[in-house]
């Protein structure tokens, strides 16, 4: 399993790929729970379209996340592009409705970033850094710092 976070002012993006089994669900809660305060709330968007299997891990993995955010009474958890196998087993268990769902993760960031105002705000003097593997870069991208898990 692969797990990609880019993080933005207003959100965080998550991107997992491969296979999310019982032995994946391990770093991916590990991932969440080190960007958790990545941005306020926290904002949470998941990108999980290229899973090529995924067993209840991710519906145990979401509901943590949902039970988390409850009991600080804020965040919101962004689902894009999800299957509907994904949709239908989110129905079943009565997680759909804690989820906002959407189409493409660029068109999520940028509706988050209008919401916010930040558009229209200047870009910082120091630009943000990317977190790929260990190592640190200067990134090309306004308001971005991710990492792979």
């Amino acid at each position: 399993m692969r797990i990609e976070t880019t993080r933005y002012l207003q959100c965080t993006v998550i991107r997992a790929s491969g296979e999310l089994d019982h032995a994946g669900r391990v770093r991916f809660s590990a991932c969440i729970n080190a960007v958790w305060d990545w941005s306020e709330g926290p904002v949470l968007v998941f990108d999980l379209a290229d899973l090529d299997f995924y067993d209840s891990s991710v519906i145990g993995v979401l509901a943590m996340v949902m039970q988390r955010m409850e009991e600080q009474d804020s965040g919101r958890i962004i689902l894009v592009r999800p299957s509907r196998h994904l949709l239908s087993v989110l129905r079943l268990t009565d997680l759909l409705s804690h989820v906002e769902l959407r189409d493409g993760v660029e068109e999520t960031v940028a509706e988050l970033m209008l919401q916010s105002g930040e558009v229209l705000s200047p870009a910082p003097a120091i630009p943000p850094v990317v977190v790929r593997a260990g190592t640190r870069r200067t990134a090309p991208e306004h308001g971005r710092r991710g990492g792979r898990f």
